[in-house]
């Protein structure tokens, strides 16, 4: 069965979405930085109200997705915050500064998602889109670290500016994941291109903004119109 992920921006992006057709949301903040750490009211303010998953991003700041310290720490205060709240999942990726996976910071914020899902929840976290940093030769192999890590899932567009231009080593990553990780394609995911997406990467998968026009807010009528192809 497909899968349609609405990145929200705010509460009326993540409302409109459930109404009309989603499947799960990621909720973030700061649309114009690529998407950071949403304000925990905003979760707070919609868990009552959905009943489809949340994931939630946490990322600092917008930039390089190389962290300090003090950063991480940061994070996982985040990662605390929301889970003693009861999100579905957490969405976030930590790259060393030549281009690769920091497994021992990733590993760090994995055993922190752990901690706060031992009440019984099972928790999702999803490698965002710092993977599309990683070189494109190297794409197969990072997939394989993920798997090893244990994140559920990597957002990515096959390394290109959008996801249509990544098809092909979309499709390569779609067989080589062989059902272990999720494959979640987006990066200028739309209603005229999914169809197309769908049958040249053979993903499940799908993340779209919705985002028509110069607003943060994601448009009811493209999150329908995407919906009708979730199978």
């Amino acid at each position: 069965m497909s899968l349609l992920e609405i990145a929200c921006f705010n509460t009326k992006s993540a409302l409109l979405a459930q109404a009309n057709g989603a499947s799960r949301i990621e909720l973030c903040a700061e649309q114009s930085l690529g998407g950071v750490t949403p304000p925990l009211s905003d979760f707070i303010s919609l868990k009552s109200s959905l009943v489809i998953p949340i994931n939630v991003m946490i990322r600092p700041r917008g930039g390089d997705f190389v962290y300090s310290t003090t950063e991480m720490r940061q994070m996982k205060r985040e990662i605390e915050s929301f889970g003693g709240e009861g999100v579905d999942g957490f969405v976030f990726g930590v790259l060393t500064a030549e281009g690769k996976i920091d497994r021992d910071a990733c590993r760090e914020l994995l055993e922190c998602v752990e901690e706060v899902g031992r009440g019984g929840k099972e928790m999702k976290f999803t490698f965002h889109r710092a993977f599309d940093e990683i070189p494109g030769g190297e794409m197969e192999d990072s997939l394989e670290e993920l798997i090893e890590l244990g994140f559920t899932s990597v957002l990515t567009s096959g390394g290109k500016k959008n996801a249509f231009e990544g098809k092909e080593v979309l499709a390569k990553l779609v067989k080589r994941a062989r059902g272990r990780i999720e494959i979640i394609v987006g990066g200028g995911v739309r209603s005229g291109n999914l169809e197309a997406l769908i049958e040249e990467t053979g993903a499940g998968s799908f993340h779209s903004s919705a985002v028509v026009g110069e607003e943060d807010v994601a448009s009811d009528d493209e999150v329908k119109k995407l919906s009708r192809f979730m199978r």
